[in-house]
């Protein structure tokens, strides 16, 4: 099973480093792992992606509670969330199938961040079905390069922090 974990932490070195090889002891491979500071400098928010068991899963959360600089850990599965994810892709272009591209970059509501005679580096932003039906689309113009983000997410309505 999909789990996407929130975890606010004290924005300190070494955090990243501690949580990681928690995930690691027990198995788990993280499939997608953003970090950035929140409103608050202080501290930093991570969303973590795994697959697994969710017995296993549940030792974890246990686990990262017991870490000194968490302050917080949200499992999204069991509450309403927004999750989105980046990909930058340079696509190959050429005389043929230029307007098939653009007209591909335009359904998926993607965004041209650069372009030049031979490809196109286009920002496509969304769920993690959104970025991976577009990558799909655009195998057969021929994809140069990609660059994925990890998923971030937020709780929907009142924040998991404050209660606001």
């Amino acid at each position: 099973m999909r789990h996407t974990i929130s975890v606010l932490v004290e924005n300190k070195f070494g955090v990243l480093a501690r949580i990681s090889t928690l995930f690691a002891a027990r198995g788990f491979n993280i499939d997608s792992l953003a970090v950035g500071e929140t409103e608050n400098p202080a501290i930093s928010s991570m969303t973590i992606v795994v697959k697994g068991d969710d017995r296993i899963l549940e030792q974890i959360t246990k686990q990262l509670n017991k870490l000194i600089d968490v302050i917080k850990v949200n499992e999204f599965n069991d509450i309403e969330h927004v999750e989105r994810g980046i990909c930058l892709i340079r696509i190959g272009l050429n005389k043929s199938n230029r307007n098939e591209v653009m007209n591909m970059i335009e359904i998926f509501r993607s965004k041209i961040i650069d372009v030049s005679q031979s490809s196109v580096i286009v920002e496509v932003s969304g769920s993690e079905d959104k970025i991976n039906d577009f990558v799909g689309k655009v195998v057969p113009y021929g994809i140069k390069e990609m660059c994925r983000t990890g998923v971030i997410a937020l709780h929907r309505g009142q924040s998991v922090i404050e209660g606001k």
